[in-house]
């Protein structure tokens, strides 16, 4: 492939990288009123967050009226889970591969099957074409006297990213709909104080609003990096000199309110929403994930971070020891600022007479509430207003020097 046609490659696949960067099974589904109570289950399930992150996907979706035993509080929440799973292939299906499948029949992987709670091939779906085009589904480990689900139509797809097909009912597999034992109930203050954290939980026991937080989230699902002892008293200077709300805002900022295993940490980048996020107004409270030679490593724009060991990591509680203490951009000033050039030396100054310092003032004015507010690097509306008038232009510069590269690419090939 010559340089002009790799060109035009790249380009396609960016533009192919953004398109699918929004995916969201809930907001596709939620247009359609017949999905409500499955859309409501990948919820509960917490199976829309692992959907909405992986790629190559495709989601078997079931009508209201279709729904069955699973609606009928027969199953507890994590079985419920499981039977989902098998509505999620891990490979992409839209309506023309499916009546285009080579030897009429096919075997495919779903997440039940990646999730290691499925022996055998009991977490693979086959996938059939008969005649008259018609193309049902039934799970490998199914009984004899099981019927195979039913393609009714397609609802959304985007080539070879994700497919979101209806089923004429939900699936059925003995394996998934075996009984699953509740989580064991976790302490959360004993669990941090055996390995790595203790120096933390005491800033949290220390917190009330910050610990009853993070605690009442950890049944659901929750993931905290929690900084290393040695990091903690590296970062104690500087805790120690943030206001009551800028201390409960920060170790907030160490949680996120979903679950995240180390495999997914390793295989996905992206930016993690924090307790933080949705516990301070207006404020973003984020930081980036990805990994560096096979480290994970967290960056706030003002330190990064990395995973140095793993404290627990039970679906729905993960538990990471970090390096360093998460410093957020709202509350101290970002890496690019503190390494700005020094200004150019300047020439030798005229000596100047000293002013007497006028009576009842002092030489350097004390800050005031507002600067301290938040912390050592507060936000100011006027900060903020400054910051998006910079993305902007920066923005629409990427944009035009994307179209200008594509238009050049595709005149050239031509």
């Amino acid at each position: 492939m010559d340089l002009r046609r790799l060109a035009v490659v790249a380009a396609v696949l960016a533009v192919c990288a953004a398109a699918v960067e929004g995916f969201d099974i809930l907001q596709i589904l939620g247009k359609h009123d017949e999905f409500s109570q499955f859309c409501k289950l990948l919820n509960e399930t917490h199976l829309a967050g692992d959907i909405n992150r992986d790629r190559t996907i495709t989601v078997l979706a079931v009508a209201n009226g279709d729904m069955g035993h699973l609606t009928s509080g027969h199953y507890s929440l994590g079985t419920i889970r499981h039977i989902l799973e098998l509505h999620v292939v891990a490979d992409y299906y839209d309506e023309k591969k499916l009546k285009q499948l080579s030897h009429a029949a096919t075997a495919a992987s779903t997440l039940f099957q990646r999730s290691g709670f499925a022996p055998g091939m009991a977490g693979y779906v086959n996938i059939t074409q008969h005649r008259g085009g018609k193309v049902t589904f039934i799970v490998d480990d199914a009984a004899d006297s099981v019927k195979p689900v039913t393609f009714v139509k397609q609802i959304d797809s985007h080539r070879y990213d994700y497919s979101v097909l209806q089923v004429s009912s939900v699936l059925s597999s003995p394996e998934a709909e075996a009984p699953v034992a509740p989580p064991a109930p976790v302490n959360l203050t004993d669990l941090l104080s055996k390995k790595y954290c203790k120096s933390f939980v005491g800033l949290l026991a220390a917190d009330a609003k910050a610990f009853d937080t993070i605690n009442g989230t950890k049944d659901t699902a929750l993931t905290l990096f929690c900084p290393v002892d040695a990091a903690v008293a590296t970062f104690m200077p500087k805790f120690k000199n943030l206001t009551a709300k800028a201390k409960t805002a920060i170790l907030l900022y160490h949680a996120a309110p979903d679950f995240y295993s180390m495999q997914f940490l390793k295989s996905n980048k992206g930016k993690l929403t924090t307790l933080a996020t949705t516990s301070v107004a207006k404020k973003d409270y984020t930081y980036e994930a990805q990994t560096e030679a096979d480290t994970v490593t967290l960056d706030t724009t003002v330190i990064t971070s990395t995973i140095d060991a793993t404290v627990c990591n039970d679906d729905p509680l993960a538990i990471y020891a970090v390096s360093k203490f998460l410093q957020p951009k709202e509350l101290f000033k970002a890496k690019t600022e503190e390494l700005a050039p020094a200004p150019a030396p300047e020439g030798p100054k005229k000596k100047r007479t000293k002013k007497k310092p006028t009576t009842g003032t002092s030489s350097a004015a004390a800050p005031s509430d507002d600067e301290t507010a938040d912390g050592p690097a507060a936000d100011s509306s006027a900060d903020d207003a400054a910051d998006k008038a910079g993305a902007a232009p920066s923005l629409l510069a990427w944009w035009v020097t994307t179209v200008v590269t594509v238009a050049a690419a595709l005149a050239l090939g031509a």
